[in-house]
């Protein structure tokens, strides 16, 4: 009887671990799902996206938890060699993966292999319920945000009237393009960029610029209104009457870019970016993922 409550022991232990971790893959999918996925025009890539993407780590987990329910040797086996294949995926032992997703899984391996949950449909609906019922805790906010999002299709060269910082938003082209890049080089492509922003020159025009992050700060909107940032130099915060979002006429709600460079400095190796939610980082100049990219400004 000791020896059978031992097991049970152990295999609820292995199933608490995998709920909380499958729960945390959960929360932090849907939160970046709908932060810097669903951006395709089709309703069915988008799902896509979130299944392949972003949910795919709380799927995996779930399935795994599943499985050792059912068969705890062959769930011990399979955490095993899921952890191996993350060793294989990181090509190296770096502290942050060892912590927190090798020894987790060689962990529940060994907890699987010898503990027996019971009864075992309870452990079940726990590891599918309670992950489930994060995703629609977390997910019903950004899900509304989304839906509800303003796209009017205009791409041109738009003027934003701003609480105090009204400029003329570049037209999408080699001013506001559609992938990533550095901040040398975006300050090089406004530099460039002719007077209609449609194209680039040989020769500097100096006529666009990137926005300072006061001016970015202060131009963003939600709904077509404008969201009445204010940027705390002193403290480096912005702060605004109202939430701005990934929206016309400032940002293309079909583009993966989230997040564009602002003109201002931090040092000289990092300068200030501006997210389509309105909140500032310092980011490394040389920094180009296709998530960051520019839009050039001109006065009226």
């Amino acid at each position: 009887m000791r020896d059978v409550n031992k097991r049970q022991i152990a295999g609820w232990m292995a199933v608490g671990i995998s709920i909380v971790i499958t729960c945390l893959w959960a929360f932090w999918g849907i939160i970046e799902n709908f932060h810097e996925g669903w951006y395709y025009p089709s309703w069915l890539m988008n799902v896509a996206l979130m299944l392949g993407q972003y949910l795919s780590p709380m799927l995996i987990f779930m399935s795994a938890t599943l499985i050792a329910i059912a068969w705890p040797r062959f769930g011990g086996i399979l955490h095993i060699i899921l952890a191996v294949l993350v060793v294989w995926f990181f090509q190296a032992f770096s502290n942050a993966a060892t912590f927190f997703i090798i020894l987790p899984l060689l962990g529940l391996g060994l907890l699987y292999w010898v503990g027996r949950p019971q009864p075992r449909r309870v452990a079940a609906l726990l590891a599918v319920g309670l992950p489930l019922l994060t995703l629609i805790i977390f997910g019903a906010e950004p899900i509304f945000r989304v839906s509800q999002r303003l796209d009017d299709g205009n791409r041109q060269a738009r003027l934003v009237p701003g609480n105090g910082a009204s400029l003329v938003w570049a037209p999408q082209g080699p001013g506001w393009p559609r992938e990533g890049t550095s901040w040398d080089e975006s300050q090089r492509a406004c530099q460039y960029l002719t007077d209609d922003g449609l194209a680039r020159t040989s020769v500097s025009q100096n006529i666009w610029r990137l926005p300072t992050v006061d001016e970015a700060v202060r131009s963003m909107v939600r709904h077509g209104q404008n969201s009445g940032g204010v940027w705390d130099t002193a403290n480096a915060r912005a702060t605004y009457e109202t939430r701005p979002d990934k929206e016309s006429p400032l940002w293309n709600t079909h583009s993966q870019v989230i997040y564009w460079w602002t003109a201002t400095a931090v040092d000289e190796a990092r300068a200030y970016i501006i997210a389509y939610d309105g909140q500032v980082w310092p980011r490394s100049k040389q920094f180009g993922p296709a998530y960051l990219g520019f839009r050039c400004v001109r006065q009226p």
